[in-house]
């Protein structure tokens, strides 16, 4: 039997292939994220890409010893699965800060790379591992800059007492700052007073200059950029 169709159809060797490829591309995109202290880590990554390509070879299985089954039918089933896993990576903290969506979104791309060794699509699966672990770690930076080059920022204030909130907006207005989105929180100092808030600022300002400015505000305890 040539190696194209020893790798393509149900076999031993092209089941051991699989499953190890999905092991070092999991790996991969696993590796990036447990260096950043992500929920997921190296090994959620490895099983979820291990399990997605075993239930698509499991699917080519069934094709072969059944001529009318849906071999799509179960790789359906993981690609929605998988949304019960990436959830519960995504946390919204105290200070309505979300975070876990990259997370959630290498298992769910790491699932549909399993999916595509499964099937015998090598190459698709290890061109995607390249973009998506790209994406993930190059493109991080880039992100990141752009973030800080937007002159939008979301603020976490914590203040001593209600009449602070007064001097914070009057604050704001002197500086020709526009502040939308305002939403009081349960915060973790005495006073238990915080609030989240968006604000606009002139191009003559960086975030930096924003964030020293406020605090410098009468009443501000705390702060922080969310």
């Amino acid at each position: 039997m040539a190696m194209p169709e020893l790798l393509t159809e149900v076999n031993v060797v092209s089941t051991t292939v699989r499953l190890l490829l999905a092991l070092v591309c999991g790996g991969i995109l696993g590796i990036e994220r447990g260096r950043k202290k992500r929920p997921a880590g190296f090994r959620t990554y490895m099983l979820v890409c291990i399990g997605s390509t075993l239930v698509m070879i499991t699917s080519q299985y069934i094709c072969s010893l059944y001529q009318n089954s849906d071999p799509a039918r179960m790789s359906a089933q993981v690609i929605s699965g998988i949304g019960f896993l990436g959830a519960g990576t995504i946390i919204v903290t105290g200070r309505n800060r979300v975070m876990g969506l990259t997370t959630a979104a290498g298992l769910w791309a790491s699932a549909c790379i399993g999916l595509s060794i499964g099937i015998g699509f090598y190459s698709g699966a290890i061109i995607g591992c390249i973009l998506i672990f790209f994406v993930m770690s190059v493109l991080h930076r880039l992100d990141e800059r752009v973030i800080s080059s937007v002159k939008i920022i979301n603020l976490y204030v914590e203040l001593s007492q209600m009449s602070d909130v007064g001097h914070l907006m009057r604050f704001a207005k002197e500086q020709d700052l526009k502040v939308n989105d305002v939403e009081f929180v349960r915060g973790k100092s005495a006073s238990g007073l915080a609030l989240t808030l968006t604000l606009k600022f002139p191009k003559c300002y960086t975030q930096i200059e924003i964030i020293e400015l406020f605090s410098t505000i009468e009443g501000v305890t705390y702060m922080e950029v969310i």
